[in-house]
């Protein structure tokens, strides 16, 4: 008999969209011949298909990188990678949208306002007609889904499923006969991980949000963005507890293995260790304080405040609290969770499957268009500069597109070594972190000494970013000593170090960059290009919302009970 592959119906899972608390995972399995004749492989049972240890890894594997990284997401390139992280990279002026783009990519990344020369604003400003918050409100409707134009769905959509086919899972592993206990608890630790990941991007991301405890279940008691992140933790601790229960390594070595994609299994995405997956947990307890407090830094002003926002400032405890946890969070080596694509089969394709993978050639033919803002935040004699290149000349677009004149090169085709490789589209080449990592979690420990006032050590955390990066460029720590200058070196290196991680616009946003100028945020002294002129002082005025409404798809069908709270974000 052939081993058990479960594969998850794109078609079924999008219809089943109804609410998102009952989104169903379904599954077909390919089994031997008799198997087939016996069971409708469109409606199969856990009794009858999924009752062995195999079974449930794949069963626990596919409700993850399928329901929750592929289906749903085929509209504009073909993963959770390209088309939900792509609006994150949008917002977070990593890159800007082609023109003729579905899915308003080439409207959910335009900011409000810039004045390309405050200098001389006479022919230099550009206000755009349709701002990004009314985009958002007139487009989040049944009917712009069903049309490609709801932003706000896809990451909905995702999450949820990823949600449910652990819920699932948990609820049938203890019936897996023959599943020793450290194995079942290796599986209850992955359940916990990815719902804790799963809560922590609802809840960085939208206004409110919806916790599901068992499948199927109808839930129509939202919750607001700050609870949201509390049961994130609530799972991730879990997990922690959990995977700290396990005494039989060798177990727990045998099921993380079945669990994870064989072709993610290579660079630093091998199987973790029950140790390192415990230092990735609490790098994603310190992510959901940083992402989810302000902590502005507007014009070169720490100081800076932001009114009308969704979340409140960082306090001294926050810090300390990062701190403790990065202390205990990845280092330097450790294998953490990524994902890669193979020759078939793959829940995400190598030119079309990720924002990276997208953006890798020519910016006259490209999906995404590199920004000028990431380039501006790599040093002159960067070495990680290599992943950039003018020689396919300048995308002259409209406002709306970012003009830009570089292109994100094929690191693999172009040869690059000692640096990471930004983009490619090789066939398992490319390392997209779906997880926390090693310079995520050192670079937050660099951002909260600087802020409790230790800037030397925080700057000697970036200096050993860049090192482990090949940057080549000169340390800094001891030789900047004000807590703007070492702000400067902190955003710059985030912006640097993390591209292309779905992170930047949670920066961006915390830093107080996306909210309006007048309510004291802005973005200063950017590169930037208008009217085929290149300008390096402008002044951006993104007035981004700062947490997204709930899809209508879920409230429309699934409208919140008495006591929820609001799904609409109050503040604009």
């Amino acid at each position: 008999m052939k081993n058990i592959k479960f594969k998850f119906f794109k078609e079924k899972v999008v219809a089943k969209l109804a609410y998102a608390t009952i989104l169903a995972s379904i599954l077909s399995i390919s089994s031997c011949k008799k198997q087939l004749d016996q069971v409708n492989p469109n409606a199969p049972t856990f009794s009858g298909n999924v009752n062995t240890e195999t079974g449930i890894a794949q069963f626990a594997m596919g409700g993850i990188y399928w329901n929750g990284f592929n289906y749903g997401d085929g509209w504009l390139g073909d993963s959770y990678f390209s088309l939900p992280w792509g609006y994150h990279e949008l917002m977070g002026d990593v890159i800007g949208g082609g023109q003729g783009s579905n899915n308003q990519t080439t409207t959910m990344g335009v900011p409000d306002q810039f004045v390309a020369d405050p200098t001389n604003s006479s022919g230099t400003t550009f206000t755009n007609t349709a701002p990004q918050v009314s985009i958002i409100r007139s487009f989040n409707t049944t009917a712009a889904t069903a049309n490609s134009n709801n932003a706000l769905y896809y990451e909905w959509l995702n999450m949820y499923g990823i949600v449910n086919a652990c819920n699932q899972t948990l609820q049938q592993v203890g019936s897996i006969s023959g599943l020793s206990t450290d194995k079942a608890n290796t599986v209850k630790a992955w359940c916990y991980w990815w719902k804790g990941y799963a809560y922590a991007q609802i809840g960085t991301l939208y206004y409110a949000g919806l916790i599901v405890d068992a499948y199927p279940s109808k839930v129509n008691s939202f919750v607001n963005q700050a609870a949201m992140i509390t049961e994130s933790n609530k799972q991730l601790n879990l997990a922690l507890t959990t995977l700290k229960a396990i005494s039989n390594q060798s177990d727990y070595a045998t099921m993380i293995a079945e669990l994870i994609p064989q072709q993610c299994q290579t660079g630093l995405g091998k199987a973790p260790s029950n140790i390192q997956w415990q230092r990735s947990i609490n790098t994603m307890l310190a992510r959901n304080i940083v992402l989810n407090h302000l902590s502005p830094f507007v014009n070169g002003n720490p100081a800076a405040t932001i009114s009308k926002s969704t979340i409140t400032p960082m306090a001294a405890s926050d810090w300390q609290n990062v701190i403790t946890l990065c202390n205990a969070g990845l280092q330097k080596g450790d294998y953490v969770f990524t994902g890669r694509t193979s020759a078939s089969n793959s829940f995400f394709t190598n030119s079309g499957g990720s924002v990276a993978g997208l953006c890798a050639s020519s910016n006259q033919t490209t999906t995404y268009k590199v920004s000028e803002r990431l380039v501006q935040s790599f040093k002159t004699g960067d070495n990680r500069l290599a992943n950039f290149s003018t020689s396919s000349g300048t995308f002259y677009g409209d406002a709306n597109t970012n003009s830009t004149r570089w292109s994100l090169v094929d690191g693999v085709t172009a040869g690059l070594t000692g640096i990471p490789i930004l983009g490619s589209r090789q066939v398992g080449k490319l390392e997209i972190y779906i997880g926390p990592t090693y310079e995520e979690n050192a670079l937050m420990l660099a951002e909260a000494n600087i802020r409790t006032g230790n800037i030397a050590p925080g700057l000697a955390y970036i200096d050993q970013v860049r090192v482990s990066q090949g940057a080549g460029i000169p340390a800094v720590s001891g030789l900047i000593t004000s807590l703007t200058g070492a702000m400067n070196e902190l955003t710059m290196e985030r912006m640097a170090a993390l591209a292309f991680r779905g992170l930047s616009y949670y920066d961006a946003r915390r830093w107080g960059w996306t909210y309006p100028i007048a309510n004291g945020g802005g973005r200063y002294g950017c590169t930037i290009i208008y009217n085929k002129n290149v300008y390096t002082n402008a002044t951006i005025n993104y007035n981004f919302m700062d947490y997204w409404d709930v899809p209508a798809d879920e409230i429309v069908k699934n409208p919140p009970a008495a006591g929820s709270a609001a799904v609409k974000n109050a503040n604009y």
